[in-house]
């Protein structure tokens, strides 16, 4: 299926979402409460679900987060990403996709550890890789009072 077949049939199932073609493969992005709906729809997608999740992952844009999932359908061979905004950034919050994709669980912990999003309904949200009280290092706004370490705006 050509991306403009895939793209057309995605819209029809999410059309709250906004499909278009990125710089490499079809994106969708969906509002952040809509997100475990979406990537669903596209788990369950008819003649080609997206079964395998490849990657997940997310971005500090200083006024937003931005998670990214990245997936592929086994039979059909396309690529699709999924996006979702989180404006608050005090409480950054989405449902968790782990129950669609097992792999998540630990994509989500990564990113958790890493940006201090949550993941709501995720089965063991915890720190990964650093300690409880270290703070979120991929956010724009880390300060590493002891390792001195302080990453450009």
């Amino acid at each position: 299926m050509e991306n403009t077949e895939l793209m057309e049939l995605i819209t029809k199932v999410i059309p709250y979402g906004t499909v278009s073609q990125g710089s490499q493969y079809p994106e969708v992005i969906v509002p952040a409460g809509k997100l475990h709906d979406a990537a669903e729809q596209l788990r369950n997608l008819e003649g080609q679900p997206f079964d395998y999740l490849i990657n997940m992952t997310a971005a500090d844009f200083t006024d937003k987060f931005t998670v990214y999932y990245h997936m592929e359908s086994t039979q059909a061979h396309n690529l699709v990403v999924l996006k979702a905004d989180i404006a608050d950034r005090d409480n950054a919050v989405v449902e968790t996709v782990s129950d669609i994709w097992v792999t998540a669980e630990f994509f989500e912990r990564e990113v958790f550890d890493l940006f201090g999003i949550r993941f709501k309904n995720h089965p063991d949200l915890r720190r990964l890789f650093l300690e409880d009280d270290y703070g979120f290092p991929l956010r724009k706004d880390f300060k590493d009072e002891v390792n001195i370490i302080e990453l450009p705006n």
